[in-house]
């Protein structure tokens, strides 16, 4: 597949929603529909020291600019493949004497290319970034506040000698960047570390039971087929994350990307009574329902404090304190329920506390497979993490099976390719080694187990983070 090679897609007018792209030919799960360089992308603020400013891989080590201070790269290669981008930023760092923030940089690396290369559409682009949609007419006044601030800073950042834009199209780039920036994340896909402009990948619409997704693997984004796709139909990624009752994805999307999602899960509904199940038998009246939903939300906060504060163990109790006064009211698959089972099920994974761990894991995933698309990325992950902790906990069986579930998802949402298939794959090929070994003789492989977690732990479960998972839009 080349990058850039746009024969599998065509532009059309999607009724209602404006522009869209759909097949050109049939697709199966797990086809890469087109792949698609950013046209211009830029390193997070927080994260400018830590991972290379070309290829977005987080390391250790880096070189950096003499120049600037600033740039950061794995080594010459990147270096080298970054001055054509960096020339105009590194003189334009020097002049202003401080780093403005993300959206200016971007902004301003748009500017340069557009200065470059002019505003027509550049080679395998379907659309040019002026044609993009920016929203400006739709900002709030908290946004336009924000967009002022932005527009007066990028024009004292903006050197006096390169070509002089007016505020309109000023304006346009950032609103463009607004409701268009793509997260970008490091090399095994579990942080957001950027975010840059993919036009044609803007010209994908929403669809909260999409039938496309998208992932960044080694530098470029891949558009990838969920399941079959019929010539002719339009191509659909979701913005945000379908684990919402629909009145709330559709406040979500009105609010960050100015639209009202009209899709089939939204119009009827579908899987809301699924979110918001109570328990059968016997069926809790409306008044605990209310009043056990108002304690949950009471919860979630004081659990989001004490995670700021890094305090996990009062996390841990508070979870199992609510968990526990949730069993008799709440069914498995309410949203209440599966928020709390995935952080207690890290936070204990982080804690070492494997087997309860596992128990909370194993709940968890039984609810999201009720709720997912068969084959959706953070579904994949989830399960993927429910499958480490079970390994970690011993239960072998369980743990391997999940690993398996994982990577026949990651294979559809990921590609072959990703370092993070790669990761599951050589888990799966560990995990069959050793349960061939438990069936044969159990108490052998419990000793052998022994042995190699004294000499040589399995990697612990990172920190859990405070931010969510990296969302598929970036949002400032």
């Amino acid at each position: 597949m080349t990058i850039g090679a746009m024969e599998n897609v065509d532009v059309f007018t999607s009724e209602g929603k404006g522009r869209g792209l759909k097949a050109t030919k049939e697709l199966w799960a797990a086809d890469v529909i087109f792949a698609e360089r950013a046209y211009s992308a830029v390193v997070f603020d927080s994260l400018v020291n830590v991972v290379c400013h070309t290829c977005f891989k987080r390391q250790e080590k880096l070189h950096r600019c003499g120049q600037c201070k600033f740039a950061h790269y794995c080594d010459r290669t990147c270096q080298k493949d970054a001055w054509l981008n960096h020339k105009n930023e590194c003189s334009a760092l020097k002049r202003y004497g401080k780093v403005p923030n993300e959206n200016i940089r971007l902004a301003a690396r748009i500017m340069w290319r557009v200065e470059r290369e002019g505003t027509g559409l550049t080679e395998g682009c379907l659309v040019s970034v002026d044609d993009l949609q920016n929203h400006v007419e739709h900002f709030g006044e908290e946004e336009q506040k924000a967009l002022r601030v932005d527009v007066d800073t990028f024009l004292e950042y903006w050197p006096p000698q390169s070509q002089q834009f007016s505020m309109q199209y000023i304006s346009h780039i950032f609103g463009v960047i607004n409701c268009n920036g793509f997260t970008l994340s490091d090399q095994r896909g579990l942080q957001a570390v950027g975010v840059g402009i993919f036009p044609n990948l803007g010209l994908v619409n929403h669809d909260c039971w999409p039938n496309c997704t998208v992932i960044f693997n080694n530098g470029k984004i891949e558009l990838r087929a969920l399941g079959k796709i019929s010539e002719g139909e339009e191509l659909t990624v979701s913005y945000i994350d379908f684990l919402n009752v629909s009145e709330e994805r559709k406040k979500q999307l009105k609010k960050q990307y100015y639209f009202d999602c009209t899709c089939e899960h939204c119009q009827k509904g579908l899987k809301d009574d699924l979110f918001l199940g109570v328990k059968d038998d016997p069926k809790p009246s409306q008044e605990v329902v209310k009043e056990m939903i108002q304690f949950s939300k009471e919860t979630m906060d004081n659990i989001d404090k004490a995670r700021s504060e890094g305090l996990y163990h009062e996390v841990v109790k508070l979870c199992r304190e609510c968990l526990q006064k949730q069993e008799a009211v709440f069914a498995d698959t309410n949203l209440y329920t599966l928020r709390l089972l995935s952080i207690v099920s890290e936070v204990l994974s982080y804690l070492q506390a494997f087997e309860e761990a596992a128990d909370y894991a194993r709940r968890m995933v039984d609810g999201y497979m009720k709720l997912y698309h068969p084959n959706n990325a953070q579904l994949g992950m989830a399960v993927m993490r429910a499958g480490l902790t079970n390994w970690h906990a011993g239960n072998i069986e369980v743990g391997h099976g999940m690993i398996c579930k994982a990577y026949a998802i990651l294979l559809v949402t990921h590609g072959p390719s990703h370092p993070i298939t790669k990761d599951l794959e050589a888990m799966r090929v560990q995990t069959e080694m050793e349960l061939r070994m438990f069936r044969q003789n159990e108490f052998m492989y419990h000793k052998m187990r022994e042995a190699a977690l004294t000499n040589q732990p399995m990697q612990v479960m990172a920190e859990p983070s405070k931010e969510p998972a990296p969302a598929l839009f970036h949002k400032k």
